[in-house]
């Protein structure tokens, strides 16, 4: 007499499974963002290009201080501006493969006439006016795939700090290309925020004093 064998069920994996993110993972955005909302005690990946980016340990001269010194920088300038908003590490939805957390952030409200705002799940969608990177050791990866990510956005404004090479790069959107900004009495001026100058050499000194002191400056001037 034949033996019939009894085959287990098949173990349904439903697409709602919990899966970690990795380095290198190449996801889109909403399962970029499921996954990086399961896993809290994460607190910075990017989705760059369809691909994950996951920090390393914060060192305090190559990030740390220079992060703080442009909050303060970008702090101070938004709380006279009204029309003006900044935010510190703010995951930023700009399209299907992009889900960048830069270092800062500012933007204009809509209206007028931002084009980021935030969603209904409280992430900023749409591209800030201008946008801030601190980079020592992700600077290759700032300064290409990233760049493009901004720039594919419409990203007006990308000032790249690269804190090894003692530089301070501002961008500012062209037609589709980006040129950088030149320096004028050593200071940089965005073309979108009036007032927003930033002494470069202040700056990579280290110098918020200075930093805060060429602002002040710059306002009363208008």
């Amino acid at each position: 007499m034949a033996v019939k064998v009894m085959e287990k069920a098949p173990v349904e994996r439903t697409a709602e499974a919990f899966v970690p993110l990795e380095n290198g993972d190449h996801l889109d955005a909403a399962e970029f963002l499921r996954r990086f909302e399961a896993m809290p005690e994460v607190k910075k990946a990017e989705l760059v290009q369809g691909i994950v980016h996951m920090a390393s340990p914060v060192r305090l001269d190559l990030h740390a201080e220079p992060d703080n010194l442009i909050q303060m920088w970008l702090g101070t300038y938004a709380a006279f501006r009204p029309e003006a908003r900044c935010a510190t590490n703010a995951t930023v939805r700009l399209g299907p493969e992009d889900v960048p957390q830069p270092d800062a952030v500012l933007f204009l409200d809509a209206v007028h006439g931002g084009k980021a705002s935030p969603d209904a799940q409280g992430y900023l969608a749409g591209p800030p006016e201008l946008v801030v990177e601190i980079a020592a050791s992700s600077v290759s990866r700032d300064v290409r795939e990233k760049l493009a990510s901004y720039r594919r956005a419409g990203v007006r404004e990308y000032l790249l700090w690269r804190v090894m090479d003692g530089e301070i790069d501002w961008f500012v959107l062209e037609g589709n290309e980006y040129r950088l900004l030149p320096m004028e009495d050593g200071l940089l001026r965005s073309c979108v925020f009036p007032g927003l100058v930033l002494p470069v050499a202040a700056a990579l000194a280290g110098d918020r004093a200075a930093v805060l002191e060429a602002l002040r400056g710059s306002r009363e001037a208008e």
